[in-house]
């Protein structure tokens, strides 16, 4: 795949879509739509020591329990989303994040739209 593209699933298609443009000002919550019934994912930055992944998420739509190796900072952009780590739940805004941490079980219980950053820092096991 071209390292300046990404790709986007829209209804089991593939769509390419350019990276964010460099030097410019974005307007965060205006750099992904919705889709519905999906969830949306646009890398902003990618790096061997990391990424930068902003998500939109349509009502009734989240992400299945998972474990990353890799330390996560999850920031909410627009709405309201319950995030669960370790079994614990974590209601967070707009403006609001969280640090998931490495090895920790965590998913995303949907319960209506919203939009989210999510950057994870790769580095050693500590």
């Amino acid at each position: 795949m071209d390292k300046d593209k990404i790709t986007k699933e829209d209804n089991n298609a593939k769509i390419q879509v350019p990276e964010l443009e460099k030097s410019v000002s974005h307007i965060i919550v205006e750099i992904i739509e919705y889709v519905p019934n999906s969830v949306v994912t646009k890398t902003i930055i990618r790096k061997s020591t990391g990424n930068i992944s902003i998500m939109s998420f349509d009502t009734g739509e989240g992400l299945t329990e998972k474990t990353s190796p890799f330390d996560t900072f999850a920031q909410i952009i627009e709405g309201k989303a319950e995030i669960v780590i370790d079994k614990v739940s974590n209601v967070l805004e707009s403006g609001q994040g969280i640090i998931i941490p490495a090895h920790s079980s965590n998913f995303i219980q949907p319960n209506g739209r919203f939009k989210m950053i999510l950057t994870i820092i790769k580095s050693s096991y500590e």
